[in-house]
């Protein structure tokens, strides 16, 4: 699979990239808002989600990996393919999906293309406490140690509660300990 594509851009449209990497262009899939963030530049790097059919290797592109893992956790909501998905991080950043889903804000999600009523409800219901918010500012390690946490299954509210309630001891730690510390507290 193809994890992440770094190279000379030779084409950048909206919606479609075609980056060249070690002697082979790829055409990926993007998000309107990548687009406005490779237009004019001369290369690039991009994460991917590899998507194997039985016609044919869809790639999908982003500028950072928040929004490659939103657009993971938005294609695993029944119902949701990767076009819908591109149209939602379209519209908002991955930040931005995650404080509307947390929020419960449908009338956000339906300004997506692609997203009527059942399907904004579906995404409010499956990824709450499944995305991570955005702290503002601060220690990134909060927020991977809480990420790090969701991501081997734990809500994002316990996840969430198991760091703050550790992090005054392992403020000045580095990220293995934190996540060693509110292991610990999330298993007593």
């Amino acid at each position: 699979m193809i994890g992440r594509l770094e190279g000379r851009l030779h084409r950048v449209d909206p919606g479609m990239v075609l980056i060249e990497a070690g002697g082979v262009g790829y055409l990926v899939s993007t998000t309107l808002r990548a687009h406005q963030d490779l237009a004019g530049h001369e290369s690039s790097a991009l994460w991917i989600h590899t998507q194997v059919r039985s016609d044919a290797i869809v790639l999908f592109g982003f500028p950072d990996r928040e929004e490659l893992e939103a657009f993971e956790k938005l294609i695993a909501v029944a119902g949701i393919g990767p076009r819908t998905a591109l149209g939602v991080l379209s519209a908002m950043t991955a930040t931005e999906l995650a404080q509307t889903v947390e929020a419960g804000d449908l009338a956000r999600l339906q300004r997506s293309p692609g997203v009527g009523r059942k399907t904004a409800e579906r995404i409010l219901l499956e990824l709450k406490d499944r995305l991570a918010v955005a702290g503002s500012g601060g220690d990134n390690r909060r927020g991977d140690a809480v990420s790090a946490l969701v991501n081997l299954g734990y809500s994002q509210r316990d996840a969430q509660r198991a760091v703050n309630g550790v992090w005054s001891e392992v403020e000045e730690s580095d990220l293995g300990e934190v996540l060693r510390m509110a292991l610990q507290k999330l298993t007593r």
